[in-house]
């Protein structure tokens, strides 16, 4: 069973592919890889960092591996650096992912109800097409606003439930809690625990444990009930253990909450 993960290589700061390779082998998948970019760290809140765009490497990578013959279980897209790297996922779904096959787009755009730098409307109109190809999307609050223009989680679940039949809204915060909004023959809510600060890279560590989950067969509250449990724990422990929240998430240590799951 493969996963491919396409995301960036942030070499310090425990986020993207660094993240994705641990937690989707975690569960027992065979995790390959499609880098977007090559940074040093990621930029939330580093400064002078490097930036190296992969894009036209990724051709050369994927027409290599059509000549491998390989195929993919499960898809999961999450940083695309560039309007021309969403198209190119596009061709690399209909090109490796098996028949039956589960893609899963994380649509990263922005945090705090802004933008990432380099990000516009325009963007992300492209990138709700992408969304439109996808079994599953987990945009955070701030991605499904951008998406829809919709700051009610309801309005806004209902409005990407009409291009995907499984959207997800991960860390929707009200004034005394969080909740997971998500789509399952209707709206549907999953409370989690509030954790007041901001943690780097928990993102990518949720979207990557879910994806591992579906992979093995989880339905879609299975899949975010344990990815959240497993997220919890690494952010109580992150707390802990890590005075410098730009390092990410201290995760390894609660990576037994997958491995037990899922044992053989």
């Amino acid at each position: 069973m493969r996963v491919l993960a396409i995301n960036d290589i942030s070499c310090v700061g425990k986020c993207s592919l660094t993240v994705a390779l641990p937690v989707i082998s975690a569960c027992g998948a065979t995790c390959d890889i499609l880098p977007t970019a090559l940074l040093s760290t990621h930029t939330g809140g580093f400064e002078g960092f490097t930036f190296l765009d992969l894009s036209s490497d990724m051709e050369k990578i994927a027409d290599h591996w059509e000549s491998l013959g390989l195929k993919f279980d499960l898809i999961y897209s999450g940083y695309l650096g560039n309007r021309s790297q969403i198209e190119f996922v596009k061709k690399v779904k209909k090109r490796f992912l098996k028949e039956n096959g589960t893609f899963v787009v994380d649509p990263v755009l922005g945090d705090n109800f802004k933008f990432y730098k380099g990000f516009d409307e325009q963007f992300a109109r492209d990138m709700l097409s992408l969304c439109g190809e996808a079994d599953y999307i987990l945009p955070n609050e701030t991605e499904s606003f951008l998406l829809t223009g919709k700051r009610d989680y309801s309005e806004a679940l209902s409005m990407l439930a009409k291009i995907c039949p499984h959207p997800v809204i991960t860390g929707a915060a009200t004034d005394s809690s969080y909740h997971i909004y998500y789509w399952d023959e209707g709206e549907c809510r999953l409370p989690i625990p509030r954790v007041e600060g901001a943690f780097h890279g928990a993102g990518d560590v949720f979207a990557s444990a879910f994806c591992g989950c579906i992979h093995n067969g989880l339905t879609t509250e299975e899949a975010l009930s344990l990815t959240a449990e497993f997220c919890y724990r690494s952010v109580l422990r992150t707390q802990r253990e890590v005075p410098d929240r730009r390092y990410g998430l201290s995760y390894e240590r609660e990576l037994h909450i997958l491995t037990d799951r899922f044992k053989a």
